[in-house]
């Protein structure tokens, strides 16, 4: 489910949307800069997989030179010396930019089939192999083994095609059940769009969601794209992108240049990717390669930065602080879950469905903190909310128990919310997840905080957690979106634990 089904459309489309911020920089410069716009994780796990390599190269020498061949004379090994490390560190840094040149680090990473990701990544592996071969020959180093070269390029070859087997298998798994899929829509609505519209809706494994089509300027009317598709016309792209959460544009029909010109201005404004069918608009594709959407060839017109090392390191830290955050909290988890029971009847936890990230339906967990039934009743306390707009908020609410006062005020009933950190539908700082009734009643400007995870705490939280306006409670997520950084949500934690120390929560 997504959250543009809850957006009305009657009035939605006037206004001016906010833009996102342009990245500083988008020009590499250098080793360091190529591996930032390669997505972290996959060069972290290569990594990983070279030096499981190594120690299989090791283990292997071993066996055949020295128990087989009785050649035990043949001196040390990669990585069990100083210069040993800068040649492992120097295969490493080859493969990486090969890698990177033969795009397996690119951030359409299915564009090509299995099998021939598979040979570009042997055929990386070779080239860093044949090239650190060439190192060793120069540097006349003796101590090094050719024979535990060869069984290290050889390993790290089985083992990287096979982490990058693994890799695809648990990405079609995860586009086949909607998660990590691109947003994009299509500008046309002539027979070239249509298929490629079917191809995106029958092939779940190129990991594209269709959101719809755009007509393109001075088009005829649609005839072989459904009417029901139709988002709206070219003018209206930014209030499509905003309302769909778009990732990308794809024009299949041929576009007046200068409207072309200005939709490259606005998507580099709102942050989406915008390609072309092959052929079209060559002046504005100058130097750009063929990629491939299923079987469509396609050109880059403009590639937004991807904030990688940032967003990295943000998971990296969910995953390990929720992780030790649950272990640490287990018998207090566990002593809660007992109160729970022996003071009320009903379930322990709490699951209610809330809106995450670019409106995807996530079961949220909490401690239940009222009685049983408590949702049938809130209707009739509607007229005691003390909270505007959206929100709802009733001091002394009848419906929460003794025990939930307790955890209320500590915030411990959000403590089984460090599961849907780890499982990744949530993170410790961001936004907090509204219900769906809620996101029923937003503005477009007010989806901007959907735009990232929504957390377990934020600046409303630890900034104006009593204060009844909803304005700045859309105001202050709005602001951590467009100024997120990995020192902000640092910051906010440490606020967030004081707050929770002075026993503020209601």
């Amino acid at each position: 489910m997504a959250t543009s089904e809850y957006i009305p459309d009657e009035g939605a489309r006037t206004g001016k949307i906010p833009a996102i911020p342009t990245p500083r920089s988008s020009k590499p410069r250098g080793f360091l800069s190529a591996t930032m716009l390669a997505p972290l994780p996959m060069v972290f796990n290569d990594v990983l997989a070279i030096l499981l390599a190594l120690g299989a190269a090791l283990l292997l020498r071993s066996i055949f030179l020295d128990k087989i061949f009785r050649l035990s004379h043949i001196q040390s090994s990669i990585g069990n010396e100083p210069l040993g490390m800068l040649y492992l560190a120097f295969f490493v840094m080859v493969y990486v930019l090969v890698a990177r040149r033969y795009g397996l680090y690119g951030q359409i990473l299915n564009s090509a089939s299995g099998t021939h990701e598979l040979r570009m990544t042997g055929q990386a592996c070779l080239n860093a192999g044949m090239l650190l071969c060439g190192v060793v020959y120069m540097t006349h180093n003796l101590s090094i083994s050719r024979a535990l070269v060869l069984f290290f390029t050889l390993s790290a070859t089985v083992a990287l095609c096979i982490r990058r087997a693994i890799w695809r298998m648990n990405r079609y798994r995860q586009y086949e059940r909607g998660l990590s899929t691109r947003h994009i829509v299509i500008l046309g609505t002539n027979q070239l769009s249509y298929a490629l519209g079917r191809q995106i809706i029958n092939e779940s494994r190129l990991g594209y969601t269709l959101r719809g089509y755009v007509l393109a300027p001075g088009s005829a009317p649609p005839v072989a794209v459904p009417g029901i598709d139709v988002l709206g016309g070219l003018e209206e792209i930014q209030w499509i992108a905003r309302k769909h959460f778009i990732d990308e544009v794809v024009i299949t029909e041929s576009c007046p240049v200068d409207k072309v010109i200005r939709l490259l201005k606005e998507a580099r404004e709102i942050g989406i990717d915008i390609r072309a069918v092959s052929g079209y608009y060559n002046d504005l594709a100058m130097n750009a390669g063929i990629e491939y959407m299923g079987v469509f060839p396609l050109v880059s017109l403009h590639r937004n930065a991807p904030r990688t090392i940032s967003l990295a390191l943000k998971r990296a830290g969910d995953f390990v602080l929720s992780l030790a955050a649950l272990i640490a909290a287990a018998p207090a988890m566990m002593a809660i879950a007992i109160a729970i029971r022996v003071e009320s009847e009903g379930p322990v936890f709490y699951v209610s469905e809330r809106i995450g990230r670019r409106g995807h339906v996530f079961p949220c967990f909490k401690f239940r903190t009222m009685v049983k039934d408590a949702d049938q009743l809130r209707k009739h306390l509607d007229p005691l909310n003390e909270r505007d707009g959206v929100l709802f908020k009733v001091s002394n609410d009848p419906r929460v128990t003794q025990v939930g006062r307790f955890l209320r005020k500590y915030s411990l009933d959000e403590l089984p919310q460090f599961i849907n950190v780890l499982r990744g539908e949530m993170s410790l700082v961001g936004p907090r997840p509204p219900i769906a009734s809620e996101v029923e009643k937003y503005k477009l400007e007010h989806l901007r905080r959907l735009e990232v995870l929504p957390g377990l705490t934020g600046l409303w939280q630890v900034q104006a957690r009593q204060d009844a306006s909803f304005e700045k409670y859309i105001a202050l997520d709005t602001a951590y979106v467009e100024n997120w950084s990995f020192w902000l949500d640092l910051k906010i934690l440490f606020q967030t634990a004081e707050v929770v120390l002075r026993g503020t929560g209601t």
